[in-house]
Order: C-alpha cells, then structure tokens, then sequence
C-alpha cells in the first residue's frame, strides 16, 4: 500500500495529531502509575481510542510493581501476544487479565 501524497499543511496535522495522542496516552500511564486510576477503569474504557490504540504491554508496566519482566510474564501465561493492543483483546483474554488483575 502506497502512502499518500500529503500536502505540508495536511503532513502538519498528522503529526499535531500524533503528538497529542502520544501525550494523552503518556498521561494516562502516569495517572495508572500514580494509582489515580485503576486497571478495571482502564478496561471499561477500553472503546476510548486513546486506550484502544495502547500495547496490553505499555498498560501491565505502567502498573504500579510490574516491570517489564512480570508484565512478559503475565501475558505469556495468558497467551497474548507482545505485540497486542487493548483493542484486539479477545473476550477470554479481556476476562483473563480482569480476573489476574482487575
């Protein structure tokens, strides 16, 4: 697939946006750190683009005490892929990690 032909005001605007969905989400890894917002909470927002769009894996190590090592550990004893987002979650999967961590 071709990437398009973006005019420079329209190649600005991509990237305006990208910057602040990338700093929505950065906001929301502190607020999950900062244990303003729970995981459950997370999850019942899942259809929030800015939550759909994040890696299951960004989200367990933003978890306060997961790391990268138990967050690997948590989705591979789940069977979900590193490369996953919370969009793509199947039901089984979403019903998993709410009962590991929910």
């Amino acid at each position: 697939m071709a990437l398009p032909n973006l005019t420079d005001e329209q190649r600005q605007a991509a990237l305006a946006k990208a910057a602040e969905a990338r700093q929505k989400r950065a906001e929301l890894r502190k607020q999950i750190k900062n244990g303003d917002v729970s995981f459950s909470e997370v999850m019942a927002n899942s259809d929030d683009p800015i939550v759909a769009r994040m890696k299951v894996s960004t989200l367990l190590e933003s978890l306060p005490g997961y790391g990268k090592a138990k967050a690997a550990k948590v989705m591979d004893e789940l069977g979900i892929s590193e490369s996953r987002r919370v969009q793509g979650l199947g039901a089984r999967q979403r019903e998993a990690l709410m009962e590991r961590l929910g």
